[in-house]
């Protein structure tokens, strides 16, 4: 087998045409694509000594997959151990690569370390566009360093960082980032860490990102105020097609908030809520606001406490709803009974495109077991419908008039009456009434039998009371919470600023430099005798450029951004004087647009009105009054003399 060789590539004298001798086009033709196979053979064989002489520099062995697969666009190094030394060494060798477009590294345990030196290498390439850094424990510093690339980088279009140990404060990062970067299609953040205040932050970014479409952020902890931020983001985002939150224990709270974020989203096409802890009361919550939607498609509620109830509320909401999108829910732990399949084939009839997967035929409701009513309360309905008293029930049994009867004729006597009590409702009321078994009932222990029933009664409607109360009050504070956290998440509140001109604390995350890497793949480079690097400085290499184009920085379109401008000119020609312009971030103020807009305003100017005419007549009305009031006390005076002396 013949080995390719510099020299073997370099042309001869005898074989290059001289300038006279004319030149055929079939030769030309194939002289170029030889060229173009030489060209390409030499960079695919430079690349793989660049990463040999890279693994020997660092220390490391090389992964010979990555040597045989160097022609093909995906590239997956899933579970070969790199760690930080490999991913580096890997990094210094796909700085100048141009055939890999998806790079999977999941679960080589790079670390921030390993995740700084790939985030330096797709500073300088462009053809990556799928990166997959899952199960890296890439922790608070690899946040940091992915959200830093994100800010620039124009080539990326999903990215995997799922499992990365993320916490709440790293939810920060990505959200700054994403309010930037708007390429990046499909974000996978799910298996980390983000509770409450991460779900704040993750709210931010939805509402104002306007290019993630797909995001998974399943096994997190958005519980309560997490979860109803992210609804709250949801409700304003205009892009997000797919969302999955699965595995973050919504319940009811955060299905009221997702129900309210539905009402007005008219983007998201698939929703997965499986396993967060919803009940048939949190379907209910979900249910209104599919009524208002017409966008969502597929609706994932496996693993949920819902029973058939829920189900039914489900499709009945389907069956209701004319303009409703909804093909696919899936219910695949419920067993349902007969009337959810017959409603359920009426409901496919008018929409035939619907799909509801449900775990088989052999549930039930529920029913609760009827609530015994306490026999006093019987008797007394009873005396109250015929306007009768205790005392004229009871003198009708106690015949001698001695207040006292026998248990036997009491019990005859009830049975005999038109009260509607059964058999154990009146043995009941007669163990109440003989506690003792002395045989006999008084109508003293009637009265207080009746007494005691009243003040039990009395008791349970001011428990139902109060039930109701407390979860109209939590449902009120929830919504409450979710209207707050709309307003905080609005884009026309925030303001946007580009890279170049964010400028950060001393105490902020910083920028760093792309020299390190450069400087390794510069070594490398002039180690091989196949490449010239004296174009290359030794303290910094520049980052390739697009058609000879400066650094492109992305920026957001004026028309999707206009809101959210900080400090327009003045002398924009679209700023009107008429508009208000606290919607850009800068508080209105009359007095203030007025001595803008007006040539002749100054602080004189400005504080003239305030001497106007109005002000004397005020003064000369309280005037006057004064001396309607001496008047009268004169005149007072005059009729009491008397009184005027003492």
């Amino acid at each position: 087998m013949s080995t390719l060789s510099f020299e073997s590539l370099c042309l001869r004298d005898d074989d290059c045409p001289s300038p006279d001798q004319p030149r055929g086009e079939e030769d030309e033709f194939d002289s170029d694509l030889e060229s173009d196979e030489i060209e390409e053979s030499n960079k695919d064989t430079s690349v793989a000594e660049v990463y040999l002489q890279a693994c020997k520099l660092v220390g490391v062995v090389p992964v010979s997959y990555f040597i045989r697969n160097l022609d093909s666009s995906t590239m997956t190094l899933t579970h070969h151990g790199l760690g930080p030394l490999g991913s580096k060494a890997l990094a210094i060798a796909l700085v100048t690569d141009m055939h890999i477009n998806t790079l999977e590294l999941a679960n080589n345990h790079i670390q921030a370390e390993g995740a700084k030196y790939i985030v330096e290498m797709l500073r300088a390439n462009f053809t990556i566009q799928h990166l997959d850094l899952s199960n890296n424990s890439l922790k608070s510093a690899g946040a940091e360093h992915v959200a830093k690339m994100l800010l620039d980088n124009i080539s990326l279009k999903s990215m995997k960082l799922s499992g990365n140990k993320f916490t709440d404060d790293d939810a920060k990062y990505f959200a700054d980032s994403f309010l930037i970067n708007s390429r990046i299609k499909e974000l996978d953040l799910s298996h980390n860490a983000f509770c409450g205040k991460g779900g704040e932050h993750l709210g931010q970014m939805i509402a104002n990102n306007e290019g993630l479409e797909v995001l998974d952020l399943s096994w997190n902890h958005l519980r309560m105020k997490g979860a109803v931020a992210l609804s709250a983001g949801l409700k304003v985002n205009m892009m997000l097609k797919h969302l999955d939150v699965s595995w973050n224990g919504f319940g009811n709270e955060g299905a009221l908030a997702m129900g309210e974020a539905l009402k007005f989203n008219s983007t998201l096409v698939h929703l997965n809520l499986g396993n967060n802890r919803l009940t048939n009361e949190g379907v209910g919550m979900l249910c209104r606001g599919l009524e208002f939607n017409d966008t969502l498609r597929v609706l994932l509620l496996a693993y949920n406490s819902i029973t058939v109830e829920g189900a039914l509320a489900l499709v009945n909401v389907v069956k209701n709803t004319p303009r409703t999108a909804l093909e696919e829910i899936n219910l695949s732990n419920v067993l349902v009974n007969e009337n959810f399949v017959h409603l359920l084939e009426v409901t496919c009839q008018e929409h035939p495109g619907l799909d509801v997967q449900y775990g088989g035929v052999g549930g039930f409701i529920a029913k609760k077991p009827p609530k015994r009513v306490d026999p006093m309360k019987i008797i007394q309905d009873y005396l109250d419908q015929r306007k009768l008293r205790l005392w004229d029930f009871f003198r009708k049994i106690d015949k001698d008039g001695t207040m006292r009867v026998p248990v036997a004729d009491f019990r005859k006597a009830v049975q005999q009456s038109s009260i509607p009590l059964d058999r154990y409702q009146i043995e009941e009321l007669i163990q109440r009434l003989d506690r003792d078994r002395t045989g006999m009932v008084d109508y003293r222990g009637l009265a207080d039998t009746r007494k005691q029933m009243m003040r039990d009664h009395r008791r349970q409607l001011r428990k139902v009371e109060s039930r109701q109360k407390k979860e109209k009050q939590k449902s009120d504070r929830i919504l409450k919470t979710f209207q707050k956290a709309v307003e905080a998440v609005t884009p026309h509140g925030s303001i946007v600023m580009s890279p170049g001109a964010a400028k950060e604390d001393s105490g902020g995350p910083q920028h760093f430099s792309a020299t390190p890497l450069s400087s390794w793949h510069h070594i490398v480079m002039s180690n091989s005798s196949r490449y010239s690097v004296t174009n290359l400085s030794n303290e910094h290499v520049h980052l390739p450029m697009l058609g000879g184009s400066p650094s492109y920085r992305p920026t957001t379109s004026l028309a999707m951004r206009s809101y959210s401008q900080p400090n327009l000119l003045d002398d924009s020609p679209c700023f009107t004087p008429g508009k208000s312009i606290s919607a850009q971030g800068i508080r209105s103020d009359p007095e203030m647009s007025h001595s803008k807009l007006s040539p002749t305003a100054n602080p004189l100017t400005r504080s003239r009105p305030a001497l106007n005419a109005k002000k004397p007549e005020g003064k000369a009305k309280t005037k006057k009054v004064k001396k309607k009031k001496t008047k009268k006390q004169e005149e007072k005076g005059s009729k009491n003399p008397n009184q005027t002396v003492k």
